[in-house]
C-alpha cells in the first residue's frame, strides 16, 4: 500500500502527461516557456485572484513574498509552531524573527485569537498556514492585521483548491505561497510553487526577484534568487490541472469515508462548517501513537506523523525559544498525538479498510 499512490495518477493520466512533457522537449525551451505563463494564468482563475506568479518552490513562493516586502533584520513575523520548517526558515534566511502563536485545538490551525498579543512594532507581517488542506481563519486574522497596517501573507503549500465562504485558498490575504511538491494535493514531478495575489506591484516585484533580480536582460535592480518554476514543472501540471477538481472531490469521498469508520474511536480532523478541505494529509489524534504505528506497520500500512516537533522544539530556534517553557501547550501536545493515514484519491475503499482495521487494532479495538 502506498501512502501516496503517485504511480496510480500517472498511469490514469500518462497520455496527457507524457504528451505534455515531449511537447517541452521538443521545443526545447525549458526555461520560461510558454506553459509557464499558460499555468500561471490557468492558476490565477482556478484560485480567483489577480496575479500567479510561478516559482521553484513553496518555500521560495514564502521567501519571494517576504523580500518583495522587504522583510528583514529588525523585522518580526507572526506565524504558527505547528507546520513545516519551511515556513519559518524563509523568515531566518532573511535575518528576522519568527514570532509563534499556539494553534487552535479543533483545526490545529493559528488561533486569531491569540496573534494581538503577539504584536510589537517591530511586527511587519502575520503568516498564517492553512494546515492538513484547510484554510486557516483568515477574516479576523485579515482584519487585525488591517487595523495594525500589517500585511498577511497565507502559507497555503497545503491548501491549494480549498475553499473558506466559498472563495479559494490563495484568494483571501494579501498574498499566498502554495507548492507543488509531488506529494502536495496538486503536485509536479520534483519542486514548484506559485505566488497569488491581487497586488499588481507585488506580483511585478516577484517577478524580478525570482529571475536574479533583472528587470531587463543583465540589468539587475534588486538582490534576487534562481527561482523561476521550470517549464517541465509547469507542462505536467497543466496536465493534472484538468482532472484536479475531480481529485478534489475523490479526496473529500476518501476522508469522509474516514470519518465514519473512525468515528468515536480516535480524535478526528474537525473542518469548520464554512470551510471545505482538500485533505493534504488525513491526520487523526491518537494516546499512544507508538502502539498504532506499530499496529499499522505489521499489517504493511505506511503512515506519517505530521508534526513530531514542533518548530520552538526544533534545535535551529533553540536560541528564540528556550526549550522547556513551554509557552504553546496546543501546539506541543498535538505533537505527540498527530498521526497521518493514507490520503489519496485513488485509495480504494478495501485498502482504506486494512486502514481501518489497524488503527482500531492499534488503539486496542481491534477484532
Amino acid at each position: 500500500m502506498q501512502f501516496i499512490d503517485l504511480q496510480a495518477q500517472y498511469q490514469a493520466y500518462r497520455g496527457a502527461i507524457d504528451a505534455a512533457i515531449q511537447g517541452v522537449l521538443d521545443s526545447s525551451q525549458y526555461i520560461n516557456g510558454p506553459q509557464v505563463a499558460e499555468l500561471e494564468a490557468a492558476l490565477a482563475r482556478f484560485v480567483g485572484c489577480a496575479h500567479a506568479v510561478g516559482v521553484s518552490s513553496g518555500t521560495d513562493s514564502l521567501r519571494t513574498v517576504l523580500m518583495a516586502w522587504e522583510v528583514g533584520p529588525g523585522d518580526e513575523v507572526v506565524t504558527s509552531p505547528f507546520t513545516f520548517i519551511a515556513t519559518v526558515e524563509v523568515i531566518l534566511a532573511l535575518g528576522a524573527t519568527p514570532v509563534f502563536v499556539d494553534v487552535e485545538p479543533d483545526t490545529l490551525n493559528i488561533d486569531p485569537r491569540r496573534i494581538e498579543a503577539a504584536l510589537t512594532p517591530r511586527t511587519k507581517v502575520i503568516l498564517p498556514v492553512s494546515l492538513f488542506g484547510q484554510c486557516a481563519d483568515l477574516e479576523p486574522i485579515n482584519a487585525l492585521a488591517r487595523a495594525h497596517g500589517l500585511r498577511c501573507l497565507e502559507d497555503a503549500c497545503q491548501s491549494l483548491g480549498a475553499t473558506s465562504k466559498g472563495r479559494r485558498s490563495g484568494a483571501l490575504t494579501d498574498a499566498a505561497a502554495t507548492s507543488f511538491f509531488p506529494a502536495k494535493p496538486l503536485g509536479c514531478y520534483g519542486d514548484g510553487g506559485m505566488v497569488f495575489t491581487d497586488d499588481d506591484e507585488l506580483a511585478r516585484r516577484v517577478q524580478i526577484i525570482r529571475d536574479h533580480g533583472q528587470v531587463a536582460r543583465y540589468r539587475h535592480a534588486k538582490v534576487g534568487l534562481n527561482a523561476r518554476l521550470d517549464t517541465l514543472q509547469a507542462a505536467i501540471l497543466l496536465a493534472k490541472l484538468k482532472h484536479f477538481p475531480a481529485e478534489i472531490e475523490a479526496r473529500q469521498r476518501v476522508a469522509a469515508r474516514y470519518m465514519e469508520l473512525l468515528a468515536g474511536h480516535v480524535e478526528l480532523p474537525v473542518i469548520r462548517p464554512e470551510n471545505t478541505s482538500v485533505f493534504s494529509q488525513f491526520t487523526i489524534r491518537v494516546p499512544d501513537r507508538d502502539r498504532v504505528v506499530a499496529a499499522c506497520q505489521a499489517a504493511g500500512i505506511p503512515t506519517a506523523v505530521h508534526y513530531p516537533i514542533p518548530l520552538h522544539h526544533q534545535p535551529v530556534l533553540a536560541q528564540a525559544v528556550p526549550r522547556g517553557t513551554e509557552p504553546f501547550p496546543v501546539a506541543a501536545r498535538a505533537a505527540e498525538r498527530v498521526l497521518s493515514l493514507p490520503m489519496h484519491p485513488f485509495l480504494p475503499p478495501e485498502q482504506q479498510d486494512r486502514v481501518v482495521a489497524a488503527v482500531l487494532q492499534g488503539i486496542g479495538k481491534g477484532g
